[in-house]
């Protein structure tokens, strides 16, 4: 029965709950390190909105995990149309922030739009995948389901928000992938890509072509474009295995390092606590992903791709971001997950950890129902 309280218990997915609260004391500590030496005044505002931010996410993330994915499924097309009217909203009206119109005000809330949308696409791709899964292959059908994945694709890159825009597309690829796309298709995907490079680069702003001039050529341009890059290698080096100690980072606490908060903040966590410090938040972070890919092995095909598409949102965001502070890759705009200051990013990411748990919860819920009808059988 729903209401059994031992059962009910049973279909929680503790493990995971843990991992992500550790990832969220985690964040909090290091957001609380990095906005010390803003003043008193933004860095109560910035530690004021986390908190709320991380609240307000939490209550929304046990909300979705006693959601059931059905109800959700119903609400595919709405998600759908709501996401993409946001994208259109801030395009029309958004504020710009760092050369990107990503940003939306409804009066004195402020917040990214995108990184709904993530969740959205997600939701709807996967809904509208499994009505099409006997289909997938037929070219109408692709054609369809592709078209309605690059809407929201197109409307981030106008913005633009570039670094936004290959988390969206890795996620429609995963998800394409695991749903179970045609080999020839990949390949013609893979050829278009490599067709379209030139273009691309052709089109690209000059900050955008320094951040990769500058990934290749490191020492380039240290006290302009490449400044981040330089000074967050420094951060990494300084820390040692121990670290320097929790607020006493010298290019934290000095200020030397702009977006130390946000898309920096992996430099600050190995310079204050060390290598020590940055292997146990990268643990954290292999055991969420480890959590999430084994969850989408299940033989549901929604969940398999909703949880391969949350799977990939993760991993993108982790692996750019802490590997553009490494200098493996250029610098693009991407925050870490559970880490990275800033209120919309925190709520998505609960958001998406709620509707994973609550996958669990329900397919749980489908084997207790199943093996009270086999019992009901014997006796």
């Amino acid at each position: 029965m729903f209401f059994d309280k031992k059962k009910t218990y049973k279909r929680i997915d503790y493990f995971l709950i843990f991992i992500v609260l550790a990832l969220l004391v985690f964040g909090l500590i290091m957001v609380n390190s990095t906005t010390l030496s803003y003043g008193a005044q933004k860095h109560s505002s910035y530690m004021r909105s986390q908190d709320l931010a991380t609240l307000l996410g939490i209550i929304i993330m046990v909300v979705l995990m006693l959601t059931p994915p059905d109800l959700l499924k119903k609400l595919a097309w709405p998600i759908y149309i709501f996401s993409n009217a946001f994208l259109v909203a801030t395009l029309v009206k958004g504020s710009t922030t760092y050369g990107s119109r990503s940003w939306l005000e409804l009066g004195s809330f402020k917040f990214q739009p995108s990184e709904f949308v993530k969740i959205g696409l997600i939701i709807s791709l996967s809904t509208f995948m499994e009505k099409n899964k006997e289909v997938l292959n037929e070219p109408f059908t692709l054609l369809k389901l592709l078209v309605l994945s690059f809407i929201p694709v197109a409307l981030v890159l106008k913005q633009p928000d570039f670094g936004t825009a290959v988390v969206f597309m890795g996620i429609i690829a995963m998800m394409f992938f695991v749903g179970g796309i045609g080999r020839q298709y990949i390949y013609v995907a893979l050829g278009a890509i490599l067709i379209y490079l030139p273009v691309y680069w052709f089109n690209l702003d000059q900050y955008a072509r320094n951040r990769i001039f500058d990934f290749l050529e490191p020492e380039r341009d240290t006290l302009g474009s490449g400044m981040q890059a330089y000074v967050g290698k420094i951060s990494l080096g300084s820390g040692k295995f121990f670290g320097r100690g929790l607020y006493n980072g010298v290019q934290n606490q000095g200020n030397f390092l702009s977006l130390k908060h946000s898309d920096f903040i992996f430099p600050m966590v190995v310079e204050e606590l060390g290598f020590l410090g940055g292997f146990i938040l990268l643990t954290l972070y292999f055991l969420l992903l480890l959590k999430l890919f084994n969850i989408s092995k299940e033989e549901d095909y929604y969940a398999r791709v909703f949880s391969i598409g949350v799977f990939t949102m993760f991993f993108i965001h982790i692996w750019e971001n802490v590997a553009m502070t490494m200098g493996l890759m250029p610098v693009t705009g991407i925050p870490l997950p559970f880490i990275s200051s800033g209120g919309t990013f925190q709520i998505a990411n609960l958001i998406s950890i709620g509707l994973i748990l609550g996958i669990k919860y329900y397919s749980s819920s489908k084997m207790d129902s199943h093996g009270q009808k086999i019992d009901n059988l014997l006796r």
